[in-house]
């Protein structure tokens, strides 16, 4: 499928079903896999030969899906998880250890901050946080000796805030340690950050992938450029005998297009189990088939909600970065020039009372803690998520008590906006 346009991959990557098998990837419903002799297994468990034993690590219907996310990605090599939080962690714990430091972005997904700042700290690894605007400067001085990898969303949920890949990744491999990049937002029909310098791209499958709020996953793809070897005292667990295989040295054996995600399943996959069903893979197969079709529409409704809403006298602001007045739009622009999502967030002048009343009258947006579904999803912050936090912490915080987060499915753009517009109405 190399020379296949991403809209084709969409439909028929990953899988190609021979003379007589099915035409859908089939569902591998099994946790366990037959064997007609001890030393057929032992080549798997020696890593010696590749196929299945036991699906907590690997499933024949899950790797034909993240297959053809890595070709929609434009990757070596992938692997499913169970959610996009599993795939974060995966991905960066699949490089870090106890004493190592990460180089992140401060405006990336709250679950995916508490991961790195609170959870992954208590496992002895240290984290700097950077403004995505930083200069190259401030960047490069937040590196210290024991940095291991660089983290980034590239559009951030919910800050929509659009991340400079060629800056991070410039950045990252002067320090040589590889740049990871949660590409859910965009997903690779608006983006592939790997084609900007990213070495390994993560998301959440549940949002646009899946688009239909069916199966919770996550995904891992590798670009396979990253050479682990020519930094190996960086990298121990990449370029070191693994004791608990027999002595193989990962970057030795399987090279840096295979390295990454053969570790990431042979040890974190087998060690914590974060497996995503096989039959949520299926699901998200169907999800991905259309998505090619689905994210221009997407752009479209975000594109013409946040034009309406800029020009209402009710609303304070809008953000969306592909609005010309929005701080991001030219290196919007530089990366997504198809466009990126349909998330839009607004803030109303009215405050709180004013969101409150603006929600309730919704009668199309669906109120939901969800984003990147084929029905449109509303969300205000300060009566829901941040719930817990008075007017005065919400405004610290970046998210003031009139802030509306709006998820534009696939419905009519003419449909959305009348709801938007009566809703504002009733405030």
């Amino acid at each position: 499928m190399k020379n296949y346009s991403i809209n084709t991959k969409c439909v028929q990557g990953g899988y190609t079903p021979g003379n007589g098998e099915p035409r859908q990837i089939p569902i591998y419903q099994s946790t366990t896999f037959k064997y007609n002799t001890s030393e057929d297994m032992g080549k798997l468990f020696d890593l010696e030969a590749s196929g299945y034993f036991y699906s907590r690590l690997q499933n024949p219907t899950n790797d034909l899906v993240a297959a053809k996310i890595t070709e929609l990605e434009g990757g070596t090599a992938g692997m499913l998880t169970s959610s996009g939080q599993a795939a974060n962690f995966f991905a960066l714990f699949n490089i870090c250890e106890a004493g190592s430091h990460i180089v992140a972005s401060s405006s990336i997904y709250g679950g995916t901050f508490n991961l790195i700042s609170v959870t992954m700290k208590k496992m002895g690894i240290d984290v700097t946080f950077v403004d995505p605007d930083c200069t190259e400067d401030e960047l490069n001085a937040a590196f210290k000796e024991n940095t291991k990898v660089v983290f980034g969303e590239s559009i951030a949920n919910p800050a929509l805030t659009v991340l400079d890949i060629e800056k991070f990744a410039n950045a990252a491999h002067a320090h040589g340690v590889p740049l990871v990049v949660d590409n859910t937002f965009p997903t690779p029909v608006n983006l592939r950050p790997l084609e900007w310098g990213a070495d390994i791209v993560t998301h959440s499958t549940t949002k646009y992938m899946d688009g239909h709020g069916s199966a919770v996953g996550g995904a891992i793809i590798d670009g396979g450029k990253f050479d682990w070897m020519a930094h190996a005292d960086k990298f121990p667990g990449l370029c070191t005998p693994d004791d608990s295989y027999h002595g193989i040295t990962y970057a030795e054996k399987f090279g840096k297009e295979g390295a990454f995600i053969t570790k990431c399943t042979a040890q974190l996959m087998r060690d914590f189990g974060c497996t995503q069903s096989p039959q949520s893979a299926f699901i998200l197969n169907l999800g991905l088939e259309s998505l090619h079709v689905r994210m221009p529409r997407h752009v479209e409704n975000g594109q013409a909600v946040a034009e309406f809403l800029e020009a209402h006298d009710k609303v304070a602001y809008v953000n969306y970065p592909s609005l010309p007045s929005n701080k991001y739009y030219e290196i919007a622009k530089k990366y997504m020039p198809n466009g990126g999502c349909g998330v839009v967030s607004f803030e109303l002048k009215g405050g709180r009372a004013a969101a409150e009343k603006f929600m309730k009258a919704l009668k199309l947006a669906a109120i939901e803690t969800h984003v990147a579904d084929a029905r449109t999803c509303c969300l205000n912050p300060a009566t829901s998520t941040h719930r817990q936090m008075n007017d005065e912490q919400l405004r610290a915080a970046g998210v003031p008590a009139g802030l509306i987060r709006i998820s534009c499915g696939l419905e009519d753009k003419n449909d959305l906006i009348a709801d938007i517009a009566q809703a504002l109405e009733a405030i």
